[in-house]
């Protein structure tokens, strides 16, 4: 199992709506689509730089994910996610390696994107994520 590349560096936001204003006036970046992940409790907004993009997430709901995040840390860098070829793989190789897994297959993410993520605990503080296009 090897990554392609980063796919996306995901940052927790408050607003969305200040956070890409943020994105498009001050660092020149141009968001190219918002959209709401319901089972994720979060709204997200995209931008690309190079290959990589940054995904902006802001919660629908204080008790997801990234409310939770956001009430225990603040605003800032949530997780990094790494394009592989295969996600199903990816997982059995990390877990083979003794990394806890958040997600024991794939679901569905933004942009279509089939993701799941490791434990924090087990990946050095830094929530993982694997993202395969469909």
């Amino acid at each position: 199992m090897s990554p392609t590349h980063i796919e996306h560096i995901g940052i927790a936001v408050k607003n969305l709506t200040d956070a890409i204003k943020y994105y498009e006036e001050v660092l020149g970046l141009k968001c190219y689509g918002v959209e709401e992940v319901a089972d994720q409790k979060v709204r997200t907004a995209f931008f690309k730089v190079g290959e990589t993009k940054i995904e902006l997430l802001e919660s629908t709901n204080p008790e997801g994910p990234i409310g939770k995040f956001i009430e225990k840390k603040g605003e800032g860098i949530h997780h990094i996610a790494f394009a592989v070829p295969n996600v199903q793989q990816a997982l059995q190789h990390a877990e083979s390696y003794g990394v806890q897994l958040i997600d024991r297959s794939p679901r569905r993410g933004a942009e279509g994107l089939n993701i799941a993520f490791l434990h924090p605990k087990s990946t050095l503080g830094v929530l993982t994520e694997f993202c395969e296009h469909p």
